[in-house]
């Protein structure tokens, strides 16, 4: 079977392998059928022979009788099957019944029809026996001045090919590609001929390219790229050259065809590293970028320029506007690679251009409509500036100014993005400190998010520093909360509405007994309800409800207790710091009596029936706290401790240790980029020919990599033990066994049979079928094997998601009797998801998004003997393959309890995410708690939760 693999060009699936003809029917077919039943019976004949029956029984009667047809469609049929039919007899030998099939070549070959002619020349590309080729050269040498193009352009590759295979047959084949060439004037059969000459004979190809060089650019698009990758290549070969050869792909720069203007700039990088050579090309990649329409062919050229990047540090900082110009793409992944590329390249000559650019572009997301794709782009530029901001502080003013004062026109998402880089300036740059102050003081009035408004708050609470800008934020806060307290306010509007209502018509007022009847405005008598009453109440309360209300005082009311347990926290920090600051005794008790009251107002309306719903406990208890804390200020100094420094502490440290990540990634970078002293010098002139063509072969190296052919040494012997998979028992009379591969978005088992039997096992086939999200493709042909025989079938699956799948079948062959069938049941194969989830990284505004939006959540509860939080953490990770998005420095120390999130994302896009919440009970004690883990399909979540190294954690 794997002779016929080797030589198939593809592997076709045979749907039910008990359906396929007998030989004798396939014989009768091609005798008697018509052309078009014999095309389906030799489609038929190659499935079978391409899933491993060689049929030779069929080869004469082929010949008879599919070889003098004259349908087309049958003629292609019949080179594939010369493809793929056994040749040689058992002896080694040609069979006999070759010499009609040559006979049957040789006059294809000279065919009138140049279709039937050109096909028979492709056939010959592809073979390799001499003894088959030897009476079949002198037709081929002839086609090649055959008077139709697509026979010649055939006809070229065909000789190259026996050149290559058998070069004594034909010796003279370079010189005869050459003149071939050179008197060729159709630009496909010359683009043909140069790549064969190219592949026989490097010393004719450069021939060539010198008598043609002056007039290249001038050439046929097709012929100008296989000149191009053949002077990649000679110029590694002949060095000499090369100067000639830049100064050729400078001008092939300029030509029309963006395909010619892509491989000259490639090339050009893997000549020489000369900046201004990569410039001109990374120029030439961008003006691609904007001027091709394609999102595939845009991405791959700002791959391009992105490698150029790493490769050349500094060289091509001043193309970072020109990146920038790849934004007027509408495809949010092209503008996500254009502002890394163009951040990485960002400097302190062009940051203000750049930032200017980049105002221009969120300028754009507000006026436009608002959905995803914009929302998503909105943040990305955001992010973008928030980057400049802290590289650049030169630039911090005017970019904190310009975000602070669109902040009330943001979504909620950019906008908690803006807050959230504010805080950082603010911390890391005391310099801004006082117009920032200002600016968000003006802004408070305006914000509509609660947790934009948590964010200003805390700000303010942690540097309003002076008497004055206490006061004054004292000021803001108070308008934007409205009168206090807020419960009597909100009763009086409700009881106003009662009483304007009662005064509105004294008429109203009746002898009837109270709630049964009353006067109409049109003077007619209504019974009233208490049904009535009660829904009349309920709109009232709605309205008061429904009332226009300054922004926080109506946050609170909707509900958002936590903006007031931030809020509590501020207020106690700016009384605090104003009796530090002042010895205005009266002015601190003020504000101390004040802040106290608007507290106890808001635990007070929180129990009440104007908010939307009622106060949560850990919200009385942090607002409790800050009470009992102003009534205990300033006889316990540890407070004013715990409110002033402490948390100001807490976050510088955060900012330190997101800086030093930041540090350490990049030192990381460049020290990938560094030439240690004791790397090997790589000598050109010392080099051998034949060795590696180092950057000018990259374009090969990417074929490997894509392909997988680098990827087969990869695994040693250990890891591949590890993946065999027992299907059967040792006393079973079959054994199998299976090597588990996994290759991309496929799943190969390879199945080792064993016969331990003294019979030979007729028909045996091994059948899978498969639960969840997999599918079979290709089932294993049926096998004889004999006594104490071993046989290996593949299968290859397959996957479509991470849910968890399970593989499971049966071994089947025929007994003694014809109408006896054995089966052996095979054990099952459970996939392993970890082999499709990789560790990703997204940010805290990204997974609590996500975290919303998604719907399945699978809770996992924890019990574990792990000696210590941090290792159970480190054991989760290794476990799931996540990654931990929550910082190391919040993790430090053990304090008896951990909560982390994680994070992971599938080769298939799918997001999952989890939050682990544990404690410790006591020294010794257990580890108990859960891990939450969500995503947007069930199945991934419930995969991730009865992992195998999940469940021993617990």
């Amino acid at each position: 079977m794997a002779s016929f693999l080797e030589q198939s060009y593809t592997i076709v699936h045979l749907d039910n392998a008990a359906d396929q003809p007998t030989v004798q029917q396939l014989q009768n077919q091609l005798e008697r059928g018509t052309d078009d039943s014999k095309c389906d019976t030799m489609r038929i004949i190659l499935t079978m022979m391409l899933n491993g029956d060689p049929l030779p029984q069929l080869l004469m009667h082929i010949i008879r009788f599919v070889m003098p047809s004259k349908n087309k469609n049958l003629k292609k049929l019949l080179y594939f099957y010369y493809e793929v039919c056994p040749k040689y007899g058992t002896d080694g030998k040609l069979k006999q019944e070759m010499i009609l099939v040559c006979n049957g070549i040789r006059n294809d070959l000279l065919h009138p029809n140049e279709y039937i002619c050109g096909n028979t020349l492709r056939f010959l590309t592809k073979v390799k026996d001499s003894e088959l080729l030897e009476p079949l050269i002198s037709s081929a040498r002839g086609c090649l001045e055959h008077r139709h193009a697509y026979v010649r352009k055939n006809a070229v590759l065909a000789i190259s090919s026996i050149f290559m295979h058998s070069e004594h047959m034909i010796p003279d084949a370079p010189e005869l590609i050459l003149t071939f060439l050179q008197a060729e004037n159709d630009n496909t059969c010359k683009r043909n001929a140069f790549v064969a000459l190219s592949s026989i004979s490097h010393e004719s190809a450069l021939q060539y390219l010198t008598e043609v060089f002056d007039e290249i650019t001038s050439l046929d698009e097709l012929l100008q790229l296989v000149l191009i990758e053949f002077i990649r290549k000679d110029a590694v070969v002949n060095p000499e050259n090369k100067a000639k050869y830049l100064r050729l792909i400078f001008s092939l720069l300029e030509a029309s065809s963006n395909t010619v203007v892509y491989e000259a700039a490639t090339s050009l990088t893997a000549l020489t590293n000369n900046p201004v050579a990569v410039k001109a090309a990374a120029n030439k990649f961008i003006e691609l970028a904007i001027k091709v329409s394609d999102n595939n062919v845009k991405y791959i050229v700002l791959e391009k320029v992105d490698q150029l990047r790493k490769k050349n540090e500094g060289v091509l900082n001043d193309l970072a506007m020109e990146i920038l110009r790849v934004l007027s793409s509408t495809d949010v992944d092209i503008r996500r690679k254009a502002l890394h590329i163009a951040l990485e390249m960002v400097s302190s000559k062009n940051v203000e251009e750049v930032i200017m650019l980049l105002k221009k572009e969120l300028a754009k997301t507000m006026e436009q409509d608002s959905h995803d794709k914009n929302t998503e782009y909105r943040q990305m530029i955001i992010f973008a500036i928030h980057s400049c901001a802290i590289k650049f502080s030169e630039i911090a003013a005017s970019v904190v100014g310009l975000l602070m004062d669109v902040i009330t026109e943001l979504n909620n998402a950019s906008a908690v993005d803006v807050i959230s880089f504010v805080k950082e300036v603010v911390e890391k740059f005391p310099n801004l400190r006082g117009p920032i102050m200002e600016r968000l003081m003006t802004t408070l009035s305006e914000v509509r998010s609660g947790k934009v408004y948590r964010g200003a708050l805390w700000i303010v609470g942690e540097y309003a520093q002076d008497e004055k800008d206490i006061r004054e934020a004292w000021k803001r806060i108070r308008a934007s909360l409205g009168e206090i307290p807020i419960l009597q306010t909100e009763q009086k509007l409700l009881d106003d509405q009662d009483d304007a209502e009662t005064t509105a018509d004294p008429a109203t007022v009746s002898s009837a007994p109270a709630g049964s009847r009353r006067v109409l405005a049109d003077g007619t008598y209504a019974t009233e309800s208490a049904l009535t009453s009660e829904s009349a109440a309920k709109a009232k309360l709605e309205a008061v409800k429904a009332a226009q209300k300054p922004p926080l005082r109506q946050l609170i009311l909707d509900g958002d207790y936590y903006l007031a347990t931030v809020l509590s926290a501020a207020l106690t920090k700016l009384v605090m710091r104003h009796h530090e600051i002042s010895s205005d005794t009266e002015r601190n008790n003020a504000l101390k009596a004040e802040a106290m009251l608007i507290m106890i107002s808001i635990l007070r309306v929180g129990q009440s029936q104007f908010v939307k719903q009622p106060i949560d406990e850990d919200s009385i208890d942090r607002i409790l706290s800050c009470i009992r804390s102003l009534a205990e200020f300033p006889a316990q100094k540890p407070l004013e401790e715990v409110f002033l420094q402490d948390t100001r502490k807490a976050f510088h440290a955060m900012v330190q240790a997101e800086e030093k990540k930041r540090a350490e990634e990049e030192k990381e970078l460049r020290g990938k980029k560094q030439i240690q002293v004791d790397d090997v010098l790589n000598i050109r002139q010392l080099t051998k020919k034949s060795a590696g063509l180092n950057g000018a072969d990259a374009i090969d190296a990417d074929l490997e990599k894509a392909t997988g052919a680098g990827d087969a040494g990869d695994e040693d012997l250990t890891s591949k033990l590890s993946r065999v998979v027992q299907l059967t028992g040792f006393s079973d009379p079959v054994y199998a066994e299976a090597y588990v591969k996994v290759h991309q978005f496929d799943i190969v088992l390879d199945v080792l049979l064993v016969n331990q039997t003294t019979n030979t096992l007729r028909n045996l086939s091994v059948e899978f079928a498969t639960l969840g999200d997999l599918k079979v493709v290709e089932r294993p042909t049926t096998q004889n094997i004999a006594p104490y025989g071993f046989h290996s079938v593949q299968c290859t699956i397959k996957v479509s998601s991470t849910e968890t799948g399970v593989i499971f079948g049966n071994v089947v062959y025929d007994g003694v009797h014809s109408t006896e069938t054995n089966v052996v049941i095979l054990n099952d194969v459970h996939v392993d998801i970890m082999d499709y989830i990789k560790p990703a990284t997204c940010t805290e505004t990204q997974f609590r998004t996500m975290w919303a939006e998604f719907e399945w959540e699978n809770k996992v509860n924890i019990n574990s003997k792990a000696k210590s939080l941090r290792e159970f953490l480190d054991n989760l990770m290794k476990a799931t393959n996540m990654a931990c998005l929550t910082p190391a420095a919040s993790l430090k120390g053990d304090c008896g309890f951990l909560s982390a999130n994680l994070y992971a994302r599938s080769v298939f896009g799918e997001d999952a995410l989890a939050n682990l919440s544990i404690e410790k009970q006591g020294e010794d004690g257990p580890i108990t708690g859960f891990v939450r883990i969500r995503s947007r399909s069930q199945g991934l979540a419930l995969s991730l939760g009865s992992l195998k190294g999940l469940k021993n954690q617990e």
